[in-house]
This record gives C-alpha cells, structure tokens and sequence, in this order.
C-alpha cells in the first residue's frame, strides 16, 4: 500500500468525517465514523492510482508527514 498523509476531519456542514490525502489532488472520501472515512479513502487512492497509471499520468511519490514552516 502507498504510504500518503492522509488527513481526517470532522465537518459539520456535511454531518461527516471527511479524509483527504493532500498529494493526490482531489482524492477525498467521507463516512459517518473515523474508520469508515479511512476504509473509503484508501478505496478512493486505489482508484486514483490505478486511473493515472492507466492514463499515464505522473503519480507523486510519498512524501510522508508533511513539514510545517513558520
């Protein structure tokens, strides 16, 4: 499995977990637990890997936890 960053949150306008891996650029899932937002996310950078590979598209390499700058 590619190890990207992903990111979980709780958001009150969609009453939903959302999770996002910030390098693969529109590649988001929600579920209404943490676990299931996981579960759809890693469906959804399957999918997202698979498209770009099939389309030829670069894929990022993982970069792991992201740096914060002050």
């Amino acid at each position: 499995m590619a190890k990207y960053e992903v990111i979980i949150y709780w958001s009150d306008e969609d009453m939903a977990f959302i999770a996002d891996i910030p390098e693969l650029p529109g590649c988001m899932a929600h579920g209404d637990t943490y676990d299931s937002a996981l579960a759809n996310v890693k469906e959804a950078m399957n999918l997202w890997l698979k498209t770009a590979e099939e389309c030829n598209e670069p894929i990022p390499v993982p970069k792991g936890r992201r740096l914060a700058f002050a």
